[in-house]
């Protein structure tokens, strides 16, 4: 993935849970869509049973969480890192559950992150707003002073009304609240663009994460909660960012970038 190499494709996909979605078509799609980088979130591994496979890519790193089959983070690409990091570089407070994994390329910095939910009670929208998200917003801005940056993941929040099947009864859930929005609006503000919304401003009903209950993606009931965002200095170099939902596997689906170097 150097600057003189051609367009690349990026993935990212929350997998809920890699050994279960590995049953349900993971390798198989990896096989024949062949990105160029894979960025996976809530892996739920255990160190003990990190899978050997190499899925085609020389380039493997899992970052897990302390609690056994919980949360976790994996990045896979066809060549190295120029560094490796993991969490937020000097702030402890966001450790110990594998939320983020930041490969810095050649032409760009790329941080894979599973932001944390708020949960059903609200009881980690505090935390969310106040702590984690300024955090993540401050380390996107800092990769920047370098070089451009990549922001992948599930962010865990709808940010326009647009982007959920029902906005007005959804007001006060997590995933949809003014804080978790703002968070979001707030990072926008800093000079980053929602790769999506950039190419498909207007598209409806488009969404990478449906519950489990009630047939909600057989009735395309979801929210899209998984992102490519982007430094808009690497607005020039997108060709497409997408969605796949006829990829099952998951709660989610992938969604991806193809971006053109040099």
């Amino acid at each position: 993935m150097s600057i003189a190499s051609p367009a690349i494709e990026l993935i990212s996909w929350n997998v809920n849970g890699l050994r279960a979605c590995r049953k349900k078509g993971f390798d198989e799609f990896i096989r024949e869509r062949n990105p160029d980088v894979v960025c996976l979130q809530e892996v739920k591994l255990n160190p003990t049973c990190i899978p050997e496979d190499d899925f085609g890519y020389p380039f493997r790193r899992y970052h897990l969480a302390d609690k056994p089959g919980y949360s976790g983070t994996a990045v896979f690409a066809k060549e190295e890192p120029l560094s490796v990091s993991i969490d937020i570089p000097g702030d402890e407070s966001h450790s110990g559950e594998g939320r983020i994994i930041t490969c810095e390329f050649d032409g760009f910095h790329l941080v894979n992150t599973y932001v944390p939910n708020s949960k059903g009670d609200l009881s980690r929208l505090s935390y969310r707003h106040q702590s984690w998200d300024p955090a993540l917003r401050s380390h996107l801005i800092e990769l920047h002073k370098t070089k451009p940056v990549i922001l992948c993941g599930d962010l865990n929040v709808a940010h326009m009304e647009i982007d959920l099947a029902n906005p007005r009864t959804n007001r006060v859930n997590a995933g949809f609240t003014d804080e978790e929005r703002d968070g979001m609006s707030k990072l926008l503000q800093d000079g980053f663009l929602d790769t999506f919304r950039h190419f498909h401003p207007d598209a409806a009903d488009a969404y990478s994460w449906w519950s489990y209950r009630a047939g909600a993606r057989a009735r395309n009931v979801g929210g899209r909660l998984d992102y490519f965002v982007t430094s808009e200095d690497l607005a020039p170099s997108l060709r497409e960012a997408f969605i796949l939902p006829e990829i099952h596997g998951s709660d989610h689906c992938p969604v991806g970038i193809q971006i053109t170097r040099g």
